[in-house]
């Protein structure tokens, strides 16, 4: 899959900016704040409806203007249309697809696989364990939209959970115990689902890591991802482990009005040879760990759609010395389309920047080709 083309209208510093892409590498090359990120942000948009920096769409429009477009044309078996339009005074964002409009983001995801490398992807590694999870849960919901069902499903049970909790906490209501043992349940069979997908996920997304770690710094270390989990490894056993910690934690869920056991409490522990990477790593490990993760991801979703994902990489070789630079460059060509932003070319000595590539320079908010 590729997108071919590109239209922004008050998108960012992009007062009109329309261009056509190479099927292979698009540098895109400018100063800091000149809007080279915002071309990766409009293409995130495009093939998923959601912002890349998870940013409010209010913050997306031009300054002084009132809405922002962004159209794209992307070309697989068939060709497809996409079109993101936000307006400020409904304060309502519009999704179309081939010129009907989309209610349902849901049915976008996956349909134009993506993989991003972006600065913030540091928390990945570093951060929080909903950083973690939010990683595994996008990779998979994007491969799956059986999981992705199930995990909105799952998060749609655990407001209603919480919500009740709650009620009972402040009422003491006995009425509602009822309703609570019926939302556990919901809670315990939509979990133990996604519970089971993470652990086939893990297992074998184990084997994509490592190869992309080897393709960047050779084998002189070994990744590992591990899903610590309440419920164990034993796959027969998750609903009964997942019940008897509801039930241990009952009297807590109700002392305090909210859910403490689950999926959405897990983490992905990460090991660079059996030692673990947020505890021991370097910053060189953690940075080469989180590309890793994202070559791993694309080639992951690239066998299970059997689609070619579009690869977007936001100022990275900035970071990296020149060895791993030069891996990564050297990666590159095993990619299909790939944008890439930088502030400049000294770090492109192992780019192939022949006839089939291209290269954009970009100067608040005009592009232009090299």
């Amino acid at each position: 899959m590729v997108l071919k083309q590109i239209e922004l209208q008050n998108f960012r510093l992009h007062k009109n900016t329309s261009l056509n892409f190479s099927e292979k590498l698009n540098l895109i090359v400018g100063g800091n704040g000149q809007g080279k990120t915002s071309i990766l942000e409009a293409i995130y948009y495009l093939s998923t409806t959601k912002n890349l920096n998870l940013a409010n769409e209010n913050d997306v429009i031009m300054f002084g203007e009132q809405f922002f477009d962004a159209k794209g044309n992307f070309s697989d078996l068939t060709e497809n249309n996409t079109r993101i339009f936000f307006d400020s005074s409904k304060g309502k964002k519009n999704f179309y697809l081939d010129g009907k409009q989309i209610f349902n983001s849901t049915s976008v995801i996956g349909k134009f696989p993506i993989v991003s490398l972006i600065q913030s992807d540091h928390a990945i590694t570093q951060g929080a364990p909903a950083e973690r999870r939010r990683f595994v849960d996008s990779v998979i919901s994007q491969a799956s939209h059986t999981y992705l069902e199930m995990l909105l499903e799952y998060n749609k049970t655990l407001r209603q959970r919480s919500s009740l909790l709650t009620q009972i906490k402040e009422t003491r209501n006995q009425n509602l115990y009822d309703q609570l043992d019926a939302w556990t349940e919901s809670l315990i069979i939509n979990g133990t689902e996604i519970i089971k997908h993470r652990q086939n996920f893990v297992a074998e997304f184990n084997g994509y890591l490592k190869e992309s770690y080897n393709q960047i710094i050779e084998a002189t270390e070994e990744p590992k991802i591990i899903y610590d989990s309440f419920s164990g490894t034993d796959q027969e056993k998750i609903a009964e482990r997942f019940r008897e910690e509801l039930s241990d934690l009952r009297e807590d869920e109700l002392r305090r009005g909210t859910n403490l056991a689950g999926p959405h409490r897990d983490d992905f522990i990460f090991y660079i040879n059996d030692l673990e990477l947020k505890r021991f790593g370097s910053q060189g490990q953690h940075k080469t760990f989180q590309i890793a993760l994202r070559f791993g991801q694309f080639f992951f979703m690239k066998e299970k759609l059997g689609k070619t994902p579009i690869f977007l990489m936001d100022d990275v070789f900035g970071e990296l010395d020149i060895y791993r630079s030069g891996r990564i460059s050297r990666y590159l060509s095993q990619i299909g389309q790939a944008f890439i932003t930088m502030t400049d070319l000294t770090k492109t000595e192992g780019l192939d920047l022949g006839k089939e590539n291209l290269l954009i320079k970009v100067n608040n908010g005009k592009a232009a080709y090299a």
